[in-house]
């Protein structure tokens, strides 16, 4: 009798509460009824774009979407078996993207700004503009503060970019932990996270010795050891300190030092 057949091992499920729209409905006002989450990742990157999600939750729902959570909580099968199914769910979404040379020339609030009125820009080419954003976190950065040069168009082959999006006129609420309890906030850094981690994977191929298809583009040792070793590649952001300084050496003790 042959052994018994090995049991499939089942993924295991998505840590932690699943995000609601309390939020979000409590934010719709008579003349401000389109209410989208909003969240970033790529901030902290030394390669590749900075990427904004946007997702608008379908109006009238009370419940979030049963399985999601924040991107950082979720394997990348989960993430990746996800983005589907958001974009059934939502009313509108929209992914945006600030290459390298955007954020070398802006600065990288800048930079998340032009991403995420591109994001905008994609959500609302098929209805109404959002009339107000819910971002994650204390600060915002989706606001304009004044007058800010914006570049157009891709800085390199393969990095993303698009057009200067038109000024948005909504208004922004910030909140802490949003990508952890708003379903519209954590549906976004989903949409965002998987369609930059594409883009890194994709420019892994011509770039293999920065191992971009595993650490997409952070500071990884692997990373910095082929940035000190064969310096940076047009994917990189120029404007940073992207190889550390090596060490001082320790002070000599041996009492023979000559000047």
């Amino acid at each position: 009798m042959g052994p018994e057949p090995r049991r499939q091992r089942r993924s295991r499920a998505p840590r932690g509460r699943a995000p609601g729209l309390d939020v979000e409905r409590s934010l719709e006002r008579p003349g401000a009824s389109v209410v989208a989450g909003m969240d970033e990742v790529g901030r902290g990157a030394l390669a590749g774009p900075v990427t904004a999600g946007l997702v608008v939750p379908p109006p009238g729902a009370a419940r979030g979407l049963p399985g999601l959570r924040d991107s950082k909580l979720l394997s990348p099968a989960r993430r990746e078996a996800l983005v589907p199914r958001i974009l059934a769910w939502s009313a509108a979404s929209g992914v945006g993207h600030a290459s390298p040379a955007e954020v070398d020339a802006l600065g990288l609030t800048a930079a998340l700004r032009l991403a995420g009125r591109r994001a905008l820009a994609s959500a609302s080419a098929g209805g109404p503009a959002p009339d107000v954003v819910l971002l994650d976190g204390a600060h915002d950065w989706l606001t304009d503060p004044g007058v800010v040069p914006l570049l157009d168009g891709p800085a390199a082959d393969g990095d993303p970019a698009g057009p200067v999006p038109q000024e948005w006129t909504g208004t922004v609420v910030t909140r802490v932990r949003a990508d952890v309890t708003c379903a519209s906030v954590a549906a976004a850094s989903v949409l965002a996270k998987v369609e930059r981690d594409r883009i890194m994977t994709g420019l892994a191929g011509d770039w293999p010795q920065y191992g971009w298809d595993s650490n997409k583009g952070y500071g990884a040792m692997g990373h910095r050891r082929a940035l000190a070793q064969d310096g940076p590649t047009p994917h990189h952001r120029l404007s940073w300190r992207l190889v550390e300084p090596p060490a001082p050496a320790p002070p000599s003790t041996s009492g023979d030092e000559t000047t």
